[in-house]
């Protein structure tokens, strides 16, 4: 199982959706979460749900889009149909911080609580008591640090930068891989945490995130 955190996008928005889509399509990880204080994901996945599936992408406007284009159409068509839905309803996976103070998801993974904001500034006690991976966004460049028992890793930004993209992942002997990644797909750095407790990868909604989408 996996998890990404994309850094901020600093209204590049092209940056932000070669990521995503790279941690959507290609690495298959869910959730993935930005880490940026802007509304940059919500504009980004307006605009890439409308040119999917076109100007009113709602999950409620797909009997309409369907009676539309598939009603008279050949084979091919209604495939093409199907795999642009397809990838719109993944585009649910993105998720983004609902305010850029709060934290607003922690995920469960190995036995380890992950918790993730944009500033580690505004971390609190209660935020790292239970966290043993601390993700935040704020930061120009990728880091991956361990203070005591606890891991710090951030992105790095991903508009403008060197790299942008965090992908962490589980494996069967208990250890968690942390990978920095560049929009493109080229890793930067890859990191092994090791850990002998077990458990299951679960993702605990603490607070509304930016809602759904589309």
């Amino acid at each position: 199982m996996r998890f990404a955190v994309l850094g901020p996008a600093n209204d590049d928005l092209a940056a932000l959706e070669k990521g995503a889509s790279l941690m959507l399509f290609e690495f298959e990880a869910a959730p993935v979460i930005y880490l940026g204080s802007d509304d940059a994901l919500d504009r980004l996945v307006l605009d890439w749900a409308r040119r999917l599936v076109g100007d009113d992408p709602s999950q409620e406007g797909l009997w309409e889009r369907a009676a539309k284009r598939c009603g008279t159409a050949g084979a091919d068509e209604i495939d093409r149909f199907v795999a642009a839905e397809r990838r719109r309803e993944r585009l649910k996976a993105l998720k983004c911080l609902f305010v850029a103070s709060s934290r607003t998801i922690e995920i469960m993974v190995e036995g380890r609580v992950a918790v993730m904001l944009y500033d580690k500034a505004l971390l609190d006690e209660e935020d790292i008591m239970p966290a043993s991976l601390l993700l935040y966004g704020r930061s120009p460049e990728p880091v991956v640090r361990q203070v005591g028992s606890r891991t710090f890793i951030s992105p790095g930004e991903l508009g403008g930068g060197q790299a942008g993209i965090a992908l962490v992942s589980d494996d069967p002997s208990g250890d968690v891989t942390v990978s920095i990644y560049e929009p493109t797909g080229g890793l930067v750095e890859s990191h092994v945490i090791p850990n002998t407790r077990t458990g299951k990868f679960t993702v605990l909604e603490k607070a509304s995130s930016s809602g759904e989408r589309s």
